[in-house]
């Protein structure tokens, strides 16, 4: 398996009761796509491996009790906290206009009103309160902020993002 062909859907937070249900944390926008989960990917020692959901009860606040198939006792959930959880790509569902998954514009080109061409993106960075692209350009490297405000078109044909860049923001890099 090739994590590249997985999207991260959250982390397990932690044990509920004594008989291996766990608590889901899902890092994710609507939690009600995930009502009907059958399985799910856990990544263990840098590799994931796929665990059938035997039942699923969201709560509020983006969480979940869950218990996982094969999963019977307080002792075999609590090696499991803290774990990443991911689904395959193919789970999502797909998404038009100006909307975009991370992974999808991973390689697309940036194309700045005012400047053209500032790179290509090479990564996101989604620690913190604002979410960062990581563009490539002429062998330096642009951090662009990810907003509403910033970000004008996607173009999924040509593999291309324009932009509005902050005045005097791609002048610090260039």
């Amino acid at each position: 398996m090739d994590k590249k062909d997985y999207y991260f859907l959250g982390k397990i937070a932690k044990t509920s009761g004594y008989k291996g249900s766990l608590v889901f944390f899902f890092d994710v926008d609507d939690i009600s796509l995930y009502n009907d989960l059958e399985a799910v990917f856990v990544e263990v020692s840098d590799e994931l491996i796929p665990f059938a959901i035997h039942s699923i009860q969201i709560k509020s606040n983006n969480s979940a009790y869950v218990h996982l198939e094969d999963v019977n006792s307080e002792e075999e959930a609590v090696v499991l906290t803290g774990s990443a959880l991911y689904l395959p790509v193919s789970y999502l569902p797909p998404l038009t206009g100006d909307k975009f998954y991370y992974h999808e514009v991973i390689g697309y080109e940036v194309v700045d009103q005012k400047s053209g061409t500032i790179g290509i993106i090479e990564s996101v960075i989604d620690q913190g309160p604002q979410d960062i692209f990581t563009i490539r350009f002429k062998g330096k490297e642009i951090l662009l902020p990810v907003s509403d405000e910033i970000i004008l078109h996607v173009d999924r044909q040509n593999k291309k993002l324009m932009v509005n860049a902050p005045e005097g923001l791609i002048d610090i890099y260039i």
